[in-house]
């Protein structure tokens, strides 16, 4: 995780030595915080619902998140909610999104490859198409308030809830 995290950041870098972007601003305050812990408990809620009524994407969530969660003890829960939330939203809403274009275009494509990232195999399509929409709404939050704490705060928050409640469903004591 913290591997991933780091190579991301590596590639965010390496972008930005060859593209000049105009990065969306990093500004916090107590409207920004709500906005993005609300849009992230927005996905979780989404998200626990797409888990209960679409078998296809329980399936691939369940088999991606134990790929992802099983090896890890309860504090590492707290950097599987922070590295890939700060990490994939520097480079896909950070830096491909304003490289791209703050449009449809750049959301729709910064979008997908969000989407692609979060393949772990062929059989979890489900889960890919379940990213690219949490991609777009990552991304337009991003483009909506032009901050780019919305987004990571919102990312941060799902993945840190989704962490906690996954592990307490599928660890056994």
């Amino acid at each position: 995780m913290g591997v991933t995290a780091l190579v991301l950041l590596l590639i965010a870098r390496f972008w930005l030595l060859f593209d000049s972007v105009v990065m969306l601003s990093v500004e916090f305050d107590a409207e920004i915080l709500l906005l993005g812990v609300a849009i992230g408990l927005g996905i979780t809620g989404a998200s626990a619902i797409a888990y209960e009524v679409w078998p296809s994407y329980r399936n691939s969530a369940n088999t991606y998140l134990k790929l992802v969660l099983e090896p890890l003890n309860w504090a590492d829960l707290i950097w599987m909610g922070l590295l890939p939330g700060l990490s994939e939203e520097l480079l896909f809403r950070g830096v491909m999104l304003p490289a791209i274009g703050l449009n449809m275009y750049g959301v729709v494509f910064s979008s997908l490859c969000f989407g692609v990232l979060h393949l772990s195999g062929l059989q979890q399509w489900s889960y890919v198409v379940w990213a690219t929409m949490i991609g777009l709404v990552l991304a337009v939050s991003a483009v909506w308030s032009g901050n780019l704490l919305v987004p990571i705060l919102a990312h941060t928050t799902t993945n840190l809830i989704a962490s906690l409640f996954w592990k307490a469903k599928y660890t056994t004591p």
